[in-house]
């Protein structure tokens, strides 16, 4: 088609894949079914909804949206078509990943005044800010293993991909270019 899209990400079983699509106009995640070439809106929200991703046993999708100027992060569970905010406040939330095992997510977050990487607990909502190097932390996705987050960085004038522990130690800067991404 000739609208913009986005974000695609493949559900756990790859017969799903969920993205950000500008079609009629709004900004708002999809679901689209491989086989059956069906498509569908991830609920239907008042505002920009965007960056969307699938937990591990893909039954649920975190996502921002946008409200009143900040952006949050929300968790859609797609049997229930419930929606449950998962951060609330001030800050511009964003790039939601989650752990391997479905009980934490990785994000961005400017709440600290800059945009930094922060560990959501899922069952007590607790946060904690993981990255502590210089720069701006971008993009953060949960390793496979769960012992490793990757994340893209803009320090000094230049572009970065790293890891890091999943508490934030033993940053490892792995290139360093033009837009790396």
């Amino acid at each position: 088609g000739a609208d913009l899209v986005l974000t695609p990400r493949f559900s756990p079983n790859s017969q799903e894949i969920t993205y950000m699509s500008f079609a009629g106009g709004n900004p708002r995640v999809y679901l689209y079914n491989i086989e059956t070439g069906q498509k569908e809106v991830v609920g239907v929200f008042p505002n920009m909804t965007f960056a969307p991703r699938f937990s591990p046993d893909g039954q649920r999708i975190a996502m921002s949206i946008q409200n009143q100027g900040t952006n949050g992060l929300l968790e859609y569970d797609l049997r229930s078509r419930q929606v449950r905010r998962l951060t609330q406040g001030a800050a511009i939330d964003t790039g939601p990943s989650y752990a391997p095992d479905g009980r934490r997510i990785v994000f961005e977050s400017d709440r600290d005044g800059t945009q930094q990487l922060f560990v959501l607990d899922l069952a007590s909502g607790a946060t904690q800010r993981i990255s502590r190097g210089e720069g701006r932390y971008a993009t953060p996705v949960w390793s496979p293993r769960g012992d490793y987050i990757a994340f893209t960085k803009q320090a000094g004038g230049r572009f970065l991909i790293g890891v890091m522990s999943i508490n934030g130690t033993g940053e490892r800067i792995l290139t360093d270019g033009f837009h790396n991404e």
